[in-house]
């Protein structure tokens, strides 16, 4: 396979043209790099904070924003860089991040954080999340990291025009995301849908992760998430949903005809106790379903390669135990994150014409030892398995197990380590 100028330029057998970067993927798995659709980046700064990892959404949520209310433009830039550094360990190379949490006069953060992905080098789709309605108002978060719908849709829009890039093969791009249905108020979910079609880009939101949201949403709209998605006219294909845990048949009937996506994020839902999403339901009634490693404070792990195996098998567990293959789980981290982000035949596969992101997966050692009859399933279903190489647009990123900006790495992890102390309120 040969990258120019960041893009596939051919695929083949036989010699391959001259380049200034070879690498030799002898006894390894290529694919196409892994893709993030759902994700809370800041969240690493509180990992496996102790006093919530026995609560479910709702309590692990409102016992979190205190702590996530000292945000400000040099954690959050430390925390993406960091967080984006351990998924491209995983064979990550796009990555989404929902940044809902904007505290008063924390300063630009979306800007922090797509700055870190600029210097990292990853490919990044950041959403501008946002919060406006709060605890005296009936939702969850508390007043200081909440905002008023009209400055949201203002940041919004300023968002897009600076950072949104539309051409073939972007870097970078914007999606429009309050953050769930307990979080802004209605007629926000609405003026947004409205805004992302007048400035043509994408809508995310979290979606009937829990009972807690089914609850919610039947006393506070009288209906259930679907129908309060329909009616605000979200329900298009300029949507991609986070965990969809507990729609009923209808719904996923409903979700394929409206060409919504869908963020599966099973090691979260897990230890949230939330549930496991109907994956091969949602994937045969045409949803394009992703990958998603969820905030790294429910999830804790950002690995692309973990979740991918997770999906195989909670599939099965839920579905059948011919229902969830590798395969299955290599099309959603690829080929099913692309349709969710809006990139379909750019990103999640290596033809000409695709942007140059691959993942190399070396399947020798002792863990792979008798996998010779199926490189794909031996790569998911033995290991634990990190990439050799991640490749972002033609630039090796991670070589060898390593980052390539190893003593920076090392610098941050320290810095990072200083502000989630901070954070954590531990000195």
């Amino acid at each position: 396979m040969a990258i120019t100028d960041g893009l596939v330029e051919a695929v083949g057998t036989g010699d391959a043209p001259d380049g200034t970067t070879v690498i030799d993927a002898a006894d390894c798995l290529v694919t196409p790099g892994l893709i993030n659709t759902h994700h809370h980046i800041y969240q690493n700064l509180t990992r496996a904070y102790p006093p919530m990892t026995d609560k479910p959404l709702f309590g692990w949520l409102q016992s979190l924003y205190p702590l996530w209310a000292a945000l400000d433009t040099d954690s959050v830039y430390v925390s993406a860089w960091v967080g984006l550094a351990e998924l491209a360990l995983s064979g990550c190379t796009t990555s989404t991040d929902h940044l809902y949490l904007h505290p008063h006069g924390a300063g630009d953060l979306l800007t922090a954080e797509i700055d870190a992905a600029r210097d990292l080098g990853m490919r990044f789709h950041p959403t501008r999340g946002s919060m406006s309605l709060s605890e005296k108002d009936g939702g969850l978060p508390p007043d200081d990291v909440v905002s008023d719908d009209d400055s949201i849709l203002a940041a919004s829009e300023e968002a897009v025009h600076r950072h949104h890039d539309r051409s073939w093969g972007a870097m970078t791009r914007v999606a429009l995301a309050p953050c769930s249905p307990f979080s802004v108020t209605e007629d926000l979910m609405v003026r947004t849908a409205e805004l992302a079609e007048r400035l043509d880009v994408r809508l995310h939101t979290h979606f009937a992760e829990n009972a807690e949201d089914d609850e919610f949403s039947l006393a506070t709209f009288g209906c259930r998430p679907m129908e309060y998605l329909e009616r605000t006219g979200w329900a298009s294909d300029r949507t991609w949903v986070a965990h969809c845990v507990m729609p009923n048949a209808d719904e996923v009937r409903r979700l394929g005809a409206a060409g919504v996506g869908v963020a599966h994020c099973p090691s979260s839902n897990m230890i949230l106790a939330s549930g496991i999403s109907p994956v091969v339901d949602l994937r045969a009634a045409g949803v394009p379903v992703g990958l998603g490693v969820d905030g790294s404070s429910s999830a804790d792990a950002a690995s692309l390669w973990l979740e991918a195996r997770q999906a195989m098998l909670v599939a099965k567990l839920r579905s059948g135990a011919g229902a969830g293959t590798a395969r299955m789980a290599l099309e959603i981290a690829t080929l099913g994150g692309a349709a969710c982000l809006g990139r379909t035949g750019e990103l999640g596969v290596l033809q000409p014409g695709a942007v140059g992101d691959v993942a190399v997966w070396s399947l020798t050692g002792p863990a792979f030892a008798g996998a010779v009859a199926d490189p794909i399933e031996g790569w998911l279903r033995c290991g634990p398995a990190a990439a050799r190489d991640t490749v972002v647009h033609g630039r090796p990123i991670v070589r060898e197990g390593r980052i390539v900006a190893e003593i920076r790495l090392d610098e941050m992890v320290r810095e990072h380590n200083r502000l989630a102390r901070r954070m954590q309120r531990l000195g």
